[in-house]
């Protein structure tokens, strides 16, 4: 027996036209630098992404399928783009920006994007990769920067104004499948070439229905979220979206990722919300904290892309402002969890549950999978790798020209499952807690040492700044950890000390003997700590490293 409801594709383009009209005064805020930030409502922004989609296909020829990329800040102009190039029919594919030029020019060829929209203080960094790049045949240009970098690329130049004026406030969108490809981003490559994850009309949807309830971010129209995490970044975790459907205003700091004027913008502009990894809430922590400021406004921050250590929420929390651990990556959309403790617990009873990677939501199925193929218990103890699938989860990496899926066998379990890479616990009311990547684990003596875990306990310290700790090769046990920590400017503590400190609770014989100090750990383009930097630097003796006894 079928139902009797209609079948209404879930589209981008309903999420668009939903924000234009019912949400039509929330705004989107670009912060410039200069004394007044750059306002445009949701309307506008409407308006403007059908000029684009206009522009788009008369102008530029683009067609149903065609990818589009974006080099760009986060700011209105990108916002734009993130609706009409899916609502049209085309891909939108966000470049990172903060990638290795050869990556980039992997990316593009192996996307095959026709079209580009930069920024134009990004141009010094697009120019030289375009002759290496064929298939761009259009590069569109936003704001500021010097033109005169593209001359004899032979690419066709066009201004983005310019392009979207006298173009008309209507389009006749496409009723797509909304299985469709809507938009792509690449994962970032930490072993191998990047690969493809391509999000679908309907995954979108569903995605930002999830971001949008109580359980995850759970914001309205009477909020603004600051969104620090780069719209290349798993589509800024689905904020551009989600807002449109619940008329949350957003914050954009386009270039101005610098703590002080993050924390400039918090002041002055009072956002309720923010998002961003943690190495940009310790930056922040610092300014406010050499230079006080009011983020008294700021309620609510999510923190994702990497674990938050426990002082770091600590401290925020001395400043009212609550952080609330997530965990996703590119392949999930990125929403997996969120840490918001169960119903009736005192703030004491509480904070076990916050400093977990979170709840699973309905939308995505875990499981926990140990080395010999078996799937483990939701018991708090049984550790093994973390699987999911679900309605916003990649099934596969695109293939590029082949058109093909692609399913490593180290990507997807043979019965479709997502392998995370992540080895965690899950207890018995679903709360998600990892213990470390599988290929960060040490393995010393047969037994498992956290990475994270040594690294939470060394940041607790009021003389670390970051720390990050990896496995190296020892004779005796296999591995042993090597712990690297950027002291605080005065610091006085010793190696010694630092292991002193760890000995309050970390096991004995988990403790490291090999210890260096470094003047900043290595970051990949998302923030995360880039241990395969460190492991080479101590092959390659480019780490200064003492062992105690």
């Amino acid at each position: 027996m079928l139902s009797t409801m209609q079948d209404v594709p879930l589209l981008v383009t309903r999420i668009l036209q939903h924000g234009m009209t019912i949400h039509g005064k929330s705004q989107v805020t670009t912060w410039t630098g200069e004394a007044e930030p750059h306002r445009r409502s949701f309307a506008e922004i409407g308006v403007r992404a059908t000029r684009l989609a206009n522009a788009l296909r008369d102008e530029l020829g683009v067609q149903q399928d065609d990818r589009v990329a974006t080099l760009m800040w986060n700011n209105s102009e990108h916002v734009e783009a993130y609706f009409a190039i899916p609502s049209m029919g085309a891909v939108l594919h966000t470049l990172n920006l903060r990638l290795p030029p050869e990556q980039l020019v992997f990316i593009v060829n192996h996307a095959a994007d026709r079209v580009v929209l930069v920024n134009g203080t990004l141009l010094p960094l697009l120019a030289p990769l375009l002759p290496h790049l064929p298939t761009i045949e259009h590069v569109v240009v936003a704001g500021i920067g010097d033109r005169s970098a593209l001359d004899g690329l032979g690419v066709r130049v066009h201004e983005y104004e310019e392009l979207l004026a006298g173009r008309p406030d209507t389009y006749a969108w496409p009723e797509l499948d909304e299985r469709q490809a809507a938009a792509m981003c690449y994962t970032s490559g930490t072993t191998g070439d990047p690969k493809g994850v391509v999000y679908s009309h309907r995954s979108i949807y569903l995605h930002s229905m999830q971001v949008n309830m109580a359980e995850s971010m759970g914001l309205t129209d009477k909020d603004t979220t600051l969104v620090v995490v780069p719209q290349f970044h798993v589509n800024a975790w689905g904020l551009p979206h989600a807002t449109f459907m619940t008329g949350i205003n957003m914050l954009m700091p386009d270039r101005f990722l610098q703590p002080a004027p993050l924390a400039e913008m918090i002041e002055r502009e009072k956002p309720s919300h923010a998002a961003a990894v943690p190495t940009i809430w310790q930056g922040l922590l610092a300014e406010v904290t050499a230079h006080p400021r009011d983020i008294s406004s700021m309620k609510q921050v999510t923190i994702g892309g990497s674990a938050c250590p426990p002082s770091l929420m600590e401290a925020y929390d001395k400043l009212g402002v609550r952080v609330c651990h997530a965990w996703g990556m590119t392949e999930t959309s990125p929403l997996g969890t969120m840490a918001h403790p169960p119903a009736g617990l005192s703030a004491e009873e509480e904070w076990p549950y916050r400093l977990t990677q979170g709840r699973f939501p309905t939308g995505v199925e875990p499981r926990l999978v140990g080395p010999a193929g078996d799937v483990l218990p939701w018991d708090g103890e049984s550790a093994g790798e973390l699987e999911v699938r679900g309605t916003w989860i990649a099934g596969a990496y695109y293939g590029g020209a082949s058109g093909e899926p692609i399913r490593p066998e180290d990507k997807f379990s043979a019965d479709g499952w997502l392998k995370t890479g992540d080895v965690g616990v899950i207890s018995p009311d679903g709360f998600l807690t990892l213990t470390d990547r599988s290929k960060d684990v040490i393995k010393s003596g047969g037994e498992w040492i956290s990475s994270m875990e040594l690294e939470n306990a060394l940041m607790a310290h009021p003389e670390v700044a970051e720390a990050a700790v990896v496995a190296v090769p020892d004779e005796k046990w296999g591995e042993r950890p090597l712990a690297t920590v950027v002291l605080k400017e005065g610091a006085t503590v010793d190696y010694a000390g630092l292991r002193a400190f760890l000995g309050r609770s970390i096991a004995k014989w988990q403790l490291p003997e090999r210890w260096a100090v470094v003047e900043a750990v290595p970051k990949t383009s998302v923030g995360k700590f880039d241990k395969k930097v460190i492991r080479k630097q101590y092959a390659d003796g480019a780490i200064d490293v003492t062992k105690l006894d």
